[in-house]
């Protein structure tokens, strides 16, 4: 970010490149309304471009990329309302590189397998509470610690760790009743 500040143009290709699919999946995951997501995204990728010039290094630059998203998404929910989050079936989009990489080899049993097991996580995901969904998401989308998580989100470490705690106990129980 610091080179991207003084000119260097290729550093925000390199830096997007690295963080638009887990930052998209997080916004995607976190709003009911693709489009919505979308807008977020663009509107926080504009952030940084504003930003440049005023960015100090305090923290990791993910962390403090997902502390503009999670402000973003703060105002939206404001503006719209509480709205529950719904999975996305089907998910086509333009971003390239955002989706998982697809298994080389995938037998039609391990396939339906993956399938029910991908559809369980989103549904466990959507019924977690706001704050693990949210922090679960900036560990496993954006790969922000603890203390990162803490940060963007604006909450002591221990309610970063607690929430995340609660979250991975929450999703691990409704995965085990599938065994």
């Amino acid at each position: 970010m610091l080179l991207y500040a003084s000119g260097d143009a290729a550093s925000f290709e390199r830096l997007y490149a690295r963080h638009r699919g887990g930052l998209y999946r997080y916004l995607t995951r976190q709003c009911s309304d693709r489009s919505a997501a979308e807008e977020l995204f663009q509107e926080v990728w504009a952030g940084v471009i504003q930003s440049r010039l005023r960015y100090r290094p305090e923290a990791r630059f993910a962390t403090w990329l997902y502390t503009l998203a999670h402000n973003r998404l703060v105002d939206w929910y404001r503006h719209h309302g509480k709205v529950q989050w719904q999975p996305l079936d089907g998910e086509d989009n333009d971003h390239a590189g955002t989706a998982a990489p697809a298994a080389r080899t995938v037998q039609p049993d391990v396939l339906a397998e993956s399938r029910q097991l991908a559809q369980k996580l989103l549904e466990l995901l959507a019924q977690l509470p706001p704050p693990q969904r949210e922090a679960f998401l900036l560990h496993e989308e954006g790969g922000l610690s603890v203390e990162d998580i803490a940060a963007a989100t604006g909450v002591a470490a221990e309610t970063a760790k607690s929430r995340l705690r609660y979250a991975l106990a929450k999703l691990r129980q409704g995965l085990a009743d599938l065994r």
